[in-house]
């Protein structure tokens, strides 16, 4: 069991009042609070070895060059890669996707398909679409079944001589609900197709390893993972890195720039143009190290818990609808007729931070015929007192609105 007195302990935002109230932070979906040891690391980068990296022969810039091909090792060893090379540094999931898109996007024609789902974030859609838009790809949707799960058996008919790509949420972010991402690949690979997994609300709640899952591509964000915002991952096997082109051009990306040609640079630079996130890169490797010294099967068992502590105590309230089977680190709810909004402006008022809305994942909103959910989230320095506050504030919000 984690020691969640002694964890909070190293986030400081976490001792502030929130309208006189002690600050409830439950919308970690959205972003996580970072440990006292990650804004160190900022400051020390920047006081100790602030450099340009990769360019320079001088003695700063090879330290910060070691220390931030050091945090693309963590990474590496964090999510079960093979080799360092795979490791793309971007500014998060969502331009992870869109370097897919756009450079193995690249390599498609019109008529080819790619396979996404009904519960995905728009940073998952989008990109499709706009390739779509651009060379006529054509998106196919993997309904979901009353439960709110994946179809299985509607995605494993949707296969064909023209798909080419799956791009699918390793965890809803809305609904909490792990999807059966092994069986999803298996089930593409033996057609021949490659898969993209969106790890963003994955990496940071349970154990994740490439080698196991055999993905194709795996995206994932540093703030949702105790580490800056602007830095994120993309994952890649080298057979299909070596195979893209470019997503960016500019400088590091090139072995050699002349006006009638120029030449690319190895992996991972190809993919890394300009100067690239150094400090935050540096400070995700922290927060690697943080979540090894916690244990991530440690911080996965406490979120379940409190998941399933706080589905118990809102089943209690009348007139609440819990979204899906939630098993990951997120509950999303309405009660009654309650607007999302309204819930969160009250339960702002009582300390509660949580999240409302559409969550960007309008279609699956859409399909479920609401408006938009009200979303707990949890981390490893949230408590079962901190739900029960939460539901004390939605059952006093419950009465204002009888």
């Amino acid at each position: 069991m984690l020691n969640t007195e002694e964890i909070r302990k190293e986030f400081p935002i976490l001792e502030q009042q929130i309208y006189g109230k002690p600050l409830v932070y439950l919308d970690n979906a959205a972003t996580t609070q970072k440990p006292r040891c990650v804004t160190e690391c900022i400051g020390h980068v920047y006081d100790t070895m602030n450099a340009n990296v990769h360019r320079g022969v001088h003695h700063l810039s090879q330290v910060a060059t070691e220390a931030m091909e050091d945090a693309r090792n963590k990474v590496r060893e964090f999510i079960g890669a093979e080799h360092s090379h795979e490791i793309i540094f971007t500014r998060g999931t969502t331009e992870s996707i869109n370097l897919v898109a756009s450079s193995f996007g690249s390599m498609l024609k019109s008529g080819d398909e790619v396979i996404i789902s009904t519960m995905e974030h728009h940073s998952n859609i989008v990109p499709w679409q706009m390739l779509r838009d651009r060379i006529g790809i054509t998106l196919r949707i993997v309904p979901l079944k009353d439960d709110c799960s994946l179809d299985m058996d509607a995605y494993s008919g949707m296969f064909n001589g023209k798909t080419r790509l799956v791009s699918i949420a390793h965890v809803s972010n809305v609904l909490g609900i792990t999807n059966p991402i092994k069986e999803i690949i298996s089930i593409a690979h033996s057609h021949g197709v490659p898969v993209l997994v969106d790890g963003a609300q994955s990496t940071p709640h349970i154990k994740v390893n490439m080698q196991e899952l055999d993905a194709d591509f795996f995206a994932f964000s540093g703030h949702k993972l105790y580490a800056p915002t602007g830095i994120g991952v993309l994952y890649g096997k080298e057979k299909w890195l070596n195979e893209m082109p470019p997503y960016h051009g500019g400088g590091e990306m090139i072995k050699s720039v002349r006006f009638d040609k120029t030449t690319y640079n190895e992996l991972p630079y190809k993919f890394e143009a300009g100067t690239p996130d150094y400090v935050g890169a540096i400070a995700l490797g922290k927060a690697i190290e943080w979540i090894g010294n916690v244990g991530i099967e440690n911080i996965a068992a406490h979120e379940q818990m409190l998941t399933q502590y706080a589905v118990e105590q809102l089943q209690k309230i009348d007139g609440i609808r819990i979204f899906g089977n939630p098993d990951g680190a997120a509950v999303s709810f309405l009660v009654g007729d309650i607007h999302p909004a309204d819930m969160g402006a009250i339960l702002d008022r009582l300390g509660v931070a949580i999240r409302t809305g559409h969550h960007c994942a309008q279609p699956l909103i859409d399909h479920l015929r609401i408006p938009g959910t009200v979303r707990a989230s949890f981390a490893a320095y949230n408590t079962k007192e901190e739900v029960d506050i939460l539901i004390k504030g939605i059952e006093r919000a419950a009465k204002m609105f009888a």
